[in-house]
């Protein structure tokens, strides 16, 4: 017996509200909403998701990032490892709504003698990502490709963080336990170096993450470093994984499969963890000031410009990061009164004037975040999503 007419609306108008639930906007179709979203900067989704459940269900599913894809607007997104004694979080930078200028901005701008309209009108915060249990994470185990952040731990255990959905998932664990270790990625390899066992041999190995497939590399020569470096920095230049110890420096070889010795100068870098690589040339901070590093100079010179950016003090956090060709420099700076801590980050643009002359130009600077003074700041990363 078939239902009546009247059963049917029924029905129809029960379903209705589920229906309009997995839609954030019900007057749009799906596939229209989900290419809108997708022209949106990533900078934006993280204020987008507070919107309602549905907005934050599309944000993070497989057809938004199929169509950011599709219509080529993957973009470059950074990411900050922060921990404490008891915990690990993560935060990806993202945009502030426009700031309304009040007349109280306009007045107290005419008191300073400030052009209004010169004033940038917007600002970037780092946003928590979900609650994740994030695994302890240390400097030199944490390496990118593509749109993973791979974190690579002495006990062998590799865990992955998917930028686009911000979950973890297992990654094939390193054949051995290697202390004091150092990665880099290469062409969607990384590199990793480090000691193994009681009688603290070198030991390299690769991971593949496309396959996810390890292999075994030929450990660093005792003739180019001693047995046992504890204090490796791995970097990626001129397409090699570069390794620094205190002996000096070494670069593998991939298409003849064996170490090389590398300038000794460049090694430097190693003495702490503010540094990066930015289209072929290393950046680091010494004296609290920025310098720079290629192949071709085979010196350290310092990096010109910089107009606005702090000489940071000893003391100070200060990590760097590739931002898309620019690079991103994040410290902090502690508030005892308070018992809490600013995070403060800024965007340079990179200039190339010659051989010999990098200039950097201050995009942007801002207070991004503030945390319990027990946080410290453990790497920035860049992920293409």
């Amino acid at each position: 017996m078939s239902s009546s007419p009247e059963k049917k609306k029924k029905k129809l108008a029960e379903e209705l509200p589920s229906t309009r639930q997995t839609n954030p906007t019900p007057s749009l179709p799906d596939e229209l909403l989900t290419s809108c979203i997708a022209r949106l900067s990533r900078l934006y989704y993280p204020t987008l998701s507070l919107v309602s459940k549905s907005f934050r269900s599309l944000l993070s599913s497989p057809e938004l990032y199929k169509a950011r894809s599709l219509s080529s607007r993957t973009e470059t997104c950074l990411y900050l490892c922060l921990e404490s004694s008891s915990d690990s979080r993560w935060f990806t930078l993202c945009r502030k709504p426009d700031k309304t200028v009040t007349k109280d901005d306009v007045s107290k701008n005419k008191k300073n003698n400030d052009d209004v309209s010169k004033k940038k009108s917007t600002s970037y915060v780092l946003s928590k990502l979900p609650a994740l249990h994030s695994p302890p994470a240390v400097f030199s185990g944490l390496v990118s490709v593509g749109s993973d952040i791979y974190n690579i731990r002495s006990s062998s255990n590799v865990s992955v963080l998917d930028c686009r959905f911000h979950t973890w998932r297992k990654a094939p664990s390193l054949p051995v336990e290697l202390m004091a270790l150092s990665a880099c990625a290469v062409d969607e390899k990384i590199y990793v170096a480090g000691i193994h066992g009681e009688s603290l041999k070198n030991a390299s190995k690769v991971l593949d993450a496309r396959t996810q497939t390890w292999d075994h590399v030929v450990s660093i020569p005792c003739s180019l470093t001693r047995r046992g470096a504890l204090n490796m920095r791995s970097v990626c230049i001129d397409g090699k994984s570069h390794v620094a110890t205190d002996d000096g420096v070494v670069c593998y070889n991939s298409q003849e499969g064996k170490w090389e010795l590398g300038e000794a100068k460049m090694g430097s870098f190693r003495f702490s963890d503010s540094y990066c690589e930015v289209e072929n040339v290393l950046y680091s901070v010494c004296n609290g000031t920025l310098r720079w590093y290629d192949g071709e100079v085979n010196v350290w010179r310092s990096l010109d410009g910089l107009v606005g950016l702090p000489k940071f003090l000893p003391g100070v956090s200060v990590r760097l990061c590739d931002y898309g060709g620019n690079m991103v420099v994040v410290w902090d700076k502690n508030m005892l009164s308070s018992g809490q801590k600013k995070i403060l980050c800024a965007e340079i643009a990179l200039e190339r004037r010659g051989v010999c002359e990098i200039w950097g130009g201050v995009e942007w600077i801002d207070h991004v975040l503030t945390v319990p003074i027990g946080y410290y700041i453990v790497k920035a990363l860049s992920a293409t999503v």
